[in-house]
């Protein structure tokens, strides 16, 4: 069975497609400035034809999204393309995880969902290194034992940029020492060294406090640049949110 499972995040929209259950295909495109759904409609079959997806060979449509003012465009959409209704998945979809709070985001609920799915047998942390910056936290029997926000990586960066008068733009890589004696290189270190101990602290304390050592999982935007700096994540997936909105929409 195909299906393109679609991830509406506040900085990015993520497109997959599902042959079962493996991701064969997958890309971004910017959430703002927001779009109308025709406008969304040329885009998506623009990148269809340009990945070579075949409209008639989707059997289903998964969509799970952060930005409530676009679920239905992107749905609206969809369903002009497809000629048929996707489903939306939320924390209120019934799977394998006890979410343990009506307030959790559909995206953090995924991320769990997908650890719980592809990483049986132990108490698991997922990072995700989006908008916010987020950790949460699963047992071996699903069962959700909370969650940490922080500001993300990127918000934190433009917010240091826009605030300031002469910090410029950099691009977000590990610099070539700790202490830097030029703008640019000063910013790196702050950006990945100040956040790599944030996201450090937090698996140390998570650890802590549910006594145990778990497994990490870190995915988002920028999880590319931290994955490497430490031995404490054990495996840095781009697609991991996106696989938990498909195992919560592959059965319904």
């Amino acid at each position: 069975m195909n299906s393109i499972v679609i991830n509406i995040g506040n900085t990015n929209i993520r497109f997959g497609l599902f042959d079962d259950d493996n991701c064969d295909i997958s890309w971004v495109i910017n959430t703002k400035p927001y779009k109308t759904t025709d406008e969304l409609y040329v885009q998506i079959l623009m990148l269809y034809q340009t990945y070579k997806i075949d409209v008639e060979n989707i059997d289903k449509i998964i969509i799970g999204s952060v930005v409530p003012q676009l679920t239905k465009v992107v749905a609206s959409g969809i369903k002009k393309i497809h000629s048929k209704v996707p489903i939306i998945v939320d924390r209120n979809t019934p799977s394998g995880v006890i979410p343990k709070s009506k307030q959790m985001g559909t995206d953090i609920y995924a991320n769990l969902v997908a650890a719980h799915n592809l990483y049986p047998g132990s108490k698991k942390i997922i990072l995700d290194f989006g908008t916010a910056l987020t950790a949460s936290c699963l047992d071996e029997n699903g069962e959700t034992l909370g969650v940490i926000i922080a500001p993300g990586i990127v918000t934190s960066l433009n917010s240091l940029i826009q605030g300031t008068a002469q910090l410029p733009e950099i691009e977000l890589v590990k610099p070539k020492s700790v202490l830097g004696l030029d703008t640019i290189s000063c910013m790196q270190s702050g950006m990945v060294y100040g956040f790599l101990g944030m996201v450090e602290g937090f698996i140390d304390r998570i650890n802590d406090e549910v006594n145990d050592n778990c497994f990490v999982i870190a995915t988002g935007g920028v999880s590319h640049v931290y994955k490497p700096l430490t031995d404490k994540i054990n495996i840095g997936d781009r697609l991991h949110t996106l696989k938990g909105l498909y195992f919560l929409g592959k059965d319904l």
